[in-house]
């Protein structure tokens, strides 16, 4: 299943990215996108994206945690 991990800021995005290569190198390293808020014309109103598949929901908790300190959330697909 592929889980979204949005952040307001692309430090925090590429961080856990990174962070989330290393807890799991099977998976390799999380894609970082970057997504328009729909209606937004302003570019300081994206949103950043770590795209993450194949995570089961053993580990879920603990993306949480690490998402929540960088102030971003997860959305499932």
């Amino acid at each position: 299943m592929r889980q979204l991990l949005v952040f307001a800021e692309r430090d925090d995005a590429e961080e856990v990215a990174e962070t989330l290569g290393e807890w799991f190198p099977e998976l390799g390293v999380p894609r970082v996108v970057r997504e328009t808020l729909a209606g937004e014309d302003d570019a300081e109103d994206a949103q950043w994206l770590v795209i993450v598949e194949g995570l089961d929901g053993a580990h879920l908790a603990r993306v949480d945690a690490l998402v929540e300190e960088r102030d971003g959330w997860r959305e499932g697909e």
